[in-house]
């Protein structure tokens, strides 16, 4: 089967693909399946069954009051919300009415199995292939985030744990720990809202890799900015993005206060083993535990890029104002310092610019 041509492939229709796609159309990029005449054209490819991008998998208790990260898509806003209300009920939704109202034209369920160059002519075209179709494409906007692909640290004993070993990508919620004693691992938000959630309802053991360097300043919007800035130069260098938190440090946010006030904000340095039924201290002391939850964060999710051979010896890719510096077809957004959702809607237009000014030959 020939490829289909498009000029843009965008793979994700979370909030960095969405932004994309917005912007495409801003700029006349009409969806492939629209096109009439000579006009550039764009499809967006998702995996997921449904509108919703990551959100639809949070937990239950992840409020819209205590939703990390700045959510709302360009050119509509999040319709008002209870606060209270579970965000995975709420934006999935709002993303779907986005779909809509742009008529974007989401094509879904799709996996990418693989992005290479069609031949070794800078200026010709990369082959998406999918488990539906094959697209032959001028550039690539790369929007896959990172939920598909939760990191589990590896320590010795592991997989002789008798109890339970659950990422944060599979919890629920607090109920099924009830009179458990819960070893909760990392220092990210997740981490501590998680425990002070967990803490309700069983015994919990935190355990970070270093010591949290608090901070009080507000994590508002000119923090994020700067937290996205922090690893501009990671990625540049081709070294792997690593966290915010390890940029901007610990916020006091308000479950991190609620913690700290009921006595339970209490970390402890990370064990050193596990075995059948807890886990073993540094100092040689043993701590028993029922359940280990991991809250080490994700890794962005780029197995299906491999045939462009873009992997640095650290095993980063060369990133800057996100475009790919070893492939310059492609765009990689929602990765390093585009990875809040702030940061995702800025790379959207970032993108969509350089691919408009190069297409009409002004600069954007």
């Amino acid at each position: 089967m020939q490829p289909v041509p498009v000029d843009v492939v965008v793979i994700g229709a979370g909030q960095a693909g969405l932004s994309a796609a917005y912007h495409l159309q801003r700029r006349g990029y009409v969806p492939v399946g629209r096109a009439i005449g000579d006009v550039p054209t764009f499809v967006v490819l998702d995996a997921e069954e449904r509108p919703g991008g990551a959100w639809q998998h949070r937990w239950p208790s992840l409020r819209m009051a205590t939703v990390n990260g700045i959510h709302e898509l360009p050119g509509f806003p999040v319709p008002a919300a209870d606060p209270a209300a579970a965000s995975r009920d709420i934006l999935p939704s709002y993303f779907a009415a986005y779909e809509e109202r742009f008529a974007l034209e989401v094509v879904r369920p799709v996996r990418v199995r693989s992005v290479r160059r069609e031949d070794e002519d800078p200026a010709g075209r990369l082959i998406v292939e999918t488990d539906a179709a094959t697209w032959a494409a001028s550039h690539v906007v790369n929007a896959t985030g990172t939920w598909s692909r939760p990191f589990w640290p590896r320590y010795p004993g592991q997989e002789r744990f008798r109890g339970r070993q659950l990422h944060v990508a599979d919890y629920v919620s607090r109920e099924e720990f009830t009179g458990k004693r819960v070893v909760i691992v990392g220092a990210g938000i997740s981490a501590v809202q998680l425990l002070d959630e967990i803490s309700h309802v069983a015994e919990t053991f935190w355990v970070t890799r270093r010591e949290p360097e608090w901070s009080d300043a507000a994590f508002d919007v000119p923090a994020r900015v700067a937290a996205i800035a922090g690893v501009e130069e990671r990625v540049r260098r081709g070294l792997p993005p690593g966290s915010v938190i390890s940029v901007t440090g610990m916020h006091w946010t308000p479950w991190a206060r609620a913690a700290e006030q009921r006595g339970v904000l209490v970390r402890h340095p990370m064990f050193a083993s596990i075995e059948e039924d807890g886990v073993r201290m540094p100092d040689g002391s043993f701590v028993a535990a029922d359940v280990i939850l991991w809250a080490t964060g994700f890794r962005p999710a780029l197995d299906h890029l491999a045939p462009l051979r873009l992997r640095t010896p650290e095993g980063g890719i060369r990133v800057a104002d996100g475009r790919s510096l070893d492939e310059p077809r492609l765009f990689l957004i929602g990765y390093g310092p585009s990875q809040s959702t702030v940061g995702a809607n800025r790379a959207g237009r970032a993108a969509v610019r350089a691919i408009t000014s190069e297409k009409t030959g002004i600069a954007a």
